[in-house]
């Protein structure tokens, strides 16, 4: 539908309208258009901008909730594990992880038996069993102090992670939501009583035009930002209260050769992974503190930075200060509040409260990334039949956009022969840099052909307006991706940012500024 040039546009109706357009927003979107709901997905910033985009890029079960007694929690994200890593082999793959043991830890027979656990609470078909290493030998080593000789290794994923809630974005809109990225819900109000209750929502943009939607039933996935969404936007609602937990992460050059990563433990049980980073880098993450500050402004303080340095240096042969760094971030996670005294020991688990006087409204609380997909399906077998809509859950079975790497279902074969999906690709567009097409693969799977349609040589790409980033590519980011913004484009759609100089934000953005999309 148009919208009008000012003033409000006419009222959209819809079965849902999806307030938040984080990763549990963007899912649940998805699932609810899959199954044939009308839906209006409405994010006040850019989709992922805020604690989505700000994790530690792992799909995982969480071997450390183990310690917790989170079996349940940690069985549901095993599951997901493989599920996931079918549905997108391009931005998500296998990575294997190295433990080392330190002196003063659990006796390593009580690391194994967890790790066996860990291999058995959930079926596997891709991802390799853990075991015990010789860190005089293997590779994983060498990087490591001398003292550290003797460690494990086991698996989990990695995950592009604005990527994801982008391609679930991309697949809500494919099967007919609305996504409205720079559109806040600004008021919310139940309309009528019983069978014909409806929501009537006002949705500013960034522009000051305001949209009317008329929606049957309204998710609030505003993360952070849930409970006050239900206070500001829905007077009277009432939710859980949230416990807002910080975990930030520091970036340095690359610290080790080989594509394993790493899990250290700190004396005080926290932990904190050293992860392969966009090939020259080395991704160090994270930390757990209490959040009580401003949800729209979080950054990393100089004692996250110490202590993420303090703690890797603890076991890398190479020191690692502060001057090391050349990126940070950080994000707050929304946790449902529980018991637990210690930020790391709060649950991760996800929980959902249903107010059903007339119209529904469902609040989201907590959840992880690596459950996000279950945590939709939950949502949508609660609502959907309230909607009056019965057809099944659907997604565990089905590609995210590009996914399609050997066919339209989700298969082993895509991870296991991603690396053949490329040097095809590369093949067949053998005109441009054998690096960029790599890139291309793993930004957008089967959708680079979208990305190139049409194009056959360097010179149809258009203009390059930094190293390796063509107006083509920019052009399709804001065609099918909503990016409106160098942020959009260089921190988020991709890594870019890391790889090209600090005044490329600026030249990207004034490009943008000059050449508007019609």
């Amino acid at each position: 539908m148009a919208a009008a040039q000012q003033g409000v546009e006419t009222a959209m109706a819809c079965d849902m309208l999806v307030v938040g357009g984080g990763i549990n927003g963007a899912g649940i979107a998805r699932d609810a258009a899959g199954r044939g709901l009308s839906v209006v997905l409405c994010e006040k910033d850019d989709l992922a901008a805020h604690t989505s985009s700000a994790s530690t890029k792992l799909i995982h079960g969480g071997l450390r909730y183990l310690e917790y007694y989170e079996f349940g929690l940690v069985r549901k994200a095993l599951i997901e594990r493989e599920v996931l890593l079918r549905s997108a082999p391009h931005i998500m793959w296998p990575l294997r992880f190295v433990m080392p043991h330190a002196q003063g830890q659990r006796p390593a027979w009580l690391i194994r038996a967890g790790l066996v656990l860990y291999d058995m609470l959930a079926k596997r078909e891709i991802l390799p069993a853990s075991s015990g290493i010789d860190l005089e030998r293997h590779a994983a080593g060498t990087p490591l102090k001398p003292q550290f000789k003797r460690g494990f290794v086991y698996s989990d994923g990695w995950v592009d992670d604005a990527r994801l809630v982008v391609l679930n974005a991309v697949d809500a809109a494919d099967k007919g939501a609305r996504v409205l990225t720079q559109t806040r819900c600004a008021a919310l109000r139940r309309d009528g009583a019983g069978a014909d209750a409806t929501w009537q929502a006002t949705l500013l943009q960034g522009d000051g035009r305001e949209l009317a939607v008329r929606a049957r039933s309204v998710v609030n996935a505003a993360g952070p930002w849930t409970a006050e969404f239900l206070q500001q936007a829905a007077p009277g609602g009432k939710g859980r209260h949230l416990r807002l937990i910080k975990g930030s992460h520091i970036v340095v050059k690359r610290l080790f050769e080989h594509d394993h990563a790493y899990i250290f433990q700190h004396p005080d049980g926290r932990i904190v992974f050293a992860i392969p980073y966009e090939h020259d880098f080395t991704l160090i993450g994270t930390t757990d503190l209490d959040y009580h500050g401003d949800t729209g402004k979080v950054e990393i303080d100089d004692e996250e930075i110490r202590y993420l340095c303090e703690l890797s240096s603890y076991y890398f042969s190479k020191p690692i200060v502060p001057a090391d760094v050349v990126w940070t971030y950080a994000g707050v996670r929304p946790l449902v509040e529980d018991a637990a005294a210690d930020a790391k020991a709060v649950t991760r688990d996800y929980r959902f409260e249903l107010d059903q006087e007339s119209a529904p409204l469902l609040s989201v609380f907590g959840g992880k990334i690596t459950t996000f997909r279950k945590l939709a399906e939950e949502a949508l077998d609660m609502l959907a039949p309230l909607l009056g809509n019965t057809r099944p859950a659907w997604t565990a079975s089905a590609c995210l956009p590009g996914g399609d790497v050997f066919g339209s279902t989700p298969q082993n074969r895509s991870v296991r022969e991603f690396g053949q999906f490329v040097q095809g690709l590369q093949r067949e567009y053998a005109w441009l840099p054998a690096a960029l097409v790599a890139r291309y693969a793993r930004a957008y799977g089967t959708r680079i052909h979208l990305l190139l349609d049409g194009r056959t040589d360097v010179l149809a790409m258009g203009e390059e307006i930094a190293a390796g980033l063509y107006a083509a590519e920019v052009d399709y980011l804001r065609r099918h991706e909503w990016a409106v913004s160098a942020a959009d484009i260089l921190w988020r759609r991709s890594k870019l940012g890391l790889h090209l100089p600090r005044e490329t934000a600026d030249t990207l953005d004034a490009w943008l500024l000059q050449h508007p999309l019609p």
